[in-house]
């Protein structure tokens, strides 16, 4: 299984486009609280347009509570600030990706603590920081890339006049 685990997300928009993509892949979506909005929220709903009866959806109190029940075996944590690109990791397999909040990140006792599972996306030294819905989505399409896209469709099909 793989999950997106987002800590503390604030934004609605994001996390709507996430569960979009969570959704399209069969990836489960894991939400930490506090969020910065209500997750009936309508702009989290319109971002995820009707792909919400296709997202498998938990929500958790705190850091300790989603440890408790998912533990950390996996765990691959990204932020600008990691030793190593994304596809430099091993991403097969059962795997979580936790992202930060968008005004923060993830905060440094997490990185600390995980500094051998952190990864990151390059980019030029004068950019902070990717949107955190398009992070998500490029760490996870080179997680199913690296699984060799499990259960998803190769090809797509054509309409008989497109051909």
């Amino acid at each position: 299984m793989l999950n997106i685990v987002l800590f503390e997300p604030e934004i609605p928009h994001n996390t709507g486009a996430i569960a979009r993509t969570c959704a399209a892949t069969g990836a489960r979506l894991h939400l930490i609280e506090p969020l910065g909005f209500d997750i009936s929220d309508k702009m989290v709903k319109r971002c995820g347009l009707d792909y919400w009866p296709l997202v498998d959806l938990r929500v958790y109190k705190n850091w300790d509570e989603y440890l408790g029940q998912n533990g950390d075996e996996r765990l691959f944590l990204a932020t600008t600030k990691a030793p190593k690109a994304y596809h430099e990791a091993d991403l097969r397999g059962d795997v979580s990706l936790l992202f930060g909040k968008e005004t923060a990140g993830l905060p440094e006792w997490l990185r600390e603590k995980y500094r051998d599972r952190c990864i990151r996306i390059p980019m030029i030294s004068e950019a902070r920081s990717l949107n955190l819905s398009n992070s998500a989505a490029v760490i996870l399409y080179e997680t199913l890339r690296q699984q060799g896209f499990p259960g998803l469709m190769h090809t797509g099909s054509m309409a008989e006049s497109e051909l």
